[in-house]
């Protein structure tokens, strides 16, 4: 499991990416500013014109890029300005879930909300709630952990194409292995050189 990056009380702040279907959670987080709502700072909201646009590679990437948490907000079941979108999005993100089990990634990390345009208060309640959540369980640190992988694949990597051993008594060994591996055991080498002139001959 990919390990929280430390970080000193009080000294960070989650970094949430929002992807927000146009017609139902967008005008809603709209609503929300225009009603003076207070949530927390800490989302940063992509628009999208459906939330059966959202394509799981958008949330590896945002995670990848230094997101702490994505939520994905979409129209309720049934009012869907292209009927089947949110459905869609239901699906794949049951396929998600279990995509970053497998990646070590705590599922908390993703929400998916259904907020219709007339639910500014519902935008305030569930961004607060997962801004306390990822706060609970601590910085993602994706790019970190990156980094340290790629360190260390660049240090097997020289391992692997180091130059071979050198040493003088270990490449006299080395020849004496070959050598007896050239000539039985037992028998000296010139009845293995007059074994081999008579087999010529033959």
């Amino acid at each position: 499991m990919i390990e929280p990056t430390p970080a000193a009380p009080g000294s960070w702040t989650p970094r949430i990416v929002a992807f927000f279907c146009n017609w139902c959670t967008y005008t809603a987080a709209d609503l929300a500013g225009v009603s003076r709502l207070k949530y927390a700072s800490s989302v940063r909201v992509i628009r999208l014109m459906c939330s059966g646009r959202v394509d799981p590679q958008f949330i590896l990437d945002a995670f990848r890029q230094g997101a702490d948490g994505v939520l994905i907000g979409g129209c309720h079941p049934g009012d869907c300005h292209y009927v089947e979108g949110n459905y869609k999005m239901l699906r794949r993100f049951q396929l998600l879930k279990r995509l970053l089990k497998d990646l070590g990634i705590a599922e908390q990390r993703v929400r998916l909300e259904w907020i219709s345009a007339a639910e500014g208060e519902r935008v305030k309640t569930v961004v607060n709630e997962m801004t306390a959540q990822i706060k609970a369980l601590g910085p993602l640190g994706m790019p970190q952990a990156f980094a340290a992988w790629d360190r260390e694949v660049s240090e097997l990597a020289r391992r692997t194409n180091a130059p071979e051993d050198t040493d003088p008594e270990h490449s006299s060994v080395e020849g004496e292995v070959r050598e007896g591996l050239a000539t039985p055991v037992g028998a000296p080498a010139e009845s293995q050189v007059s074994a081999n002139t008579e087999v010529a001959h033959v």
